[in-house]
């Protein structure tokens, strides 16, 4: 089984760009979908971006935020633009082997353990 493990967040000012990292520890990506999801405090969990034959984008990051993957190194990236400080949140990448709803958090099997995006107005 494949383990999604995060990295690239931090602190940035409204309107920067930030890049974050899912790798795939113990597997490869080829065949799964990847998504990102995101956390605010206080606030359930909720659907970012999907990579699986398609991509997939929630409505408050549609053309600002692109997912995309590198299968040479068994990564898939979420660059996020223009950043909001409505975007502050732990941003989650998960994965599943199979069919599913891409923007149904239930779908997936396998998370990580999540890294902080903090967006400063």
């Amino acid at each position: 089984q494949v383990q999604p493990v995060e990295s690239g967040g931090g602190l940035v000012q409204a309107g920067g760009s930030l890049r974050l990292s899912c790798a795939a520890s113990g597997g490869t990506f080829t065949s799964y979908a990847v998504g990102w999801f995101r956390q605010a405090p206080g606030k359930e969990r909720e659907f970012v971006a999907a990579s699986t034959a398609a991509t997939y984008y929630a409505d408050s990051v549609k053309g600002r935020f692109t997912i995309s993957r590198d299968n040479a190194k068994n990564t898939v990236y979420l660059q996020m633009n223009s950043l909001k400080p409505e975007d502050t949140a732990v941003y989650y990448c998960a994965a599943r082997s199979g069919p599913l709803i891409p923007q149904l958090s239930g779908s997936y099997e396998y998370w990580g353990q999540g890294t902080q995006v903090t967006v400063s107005s």
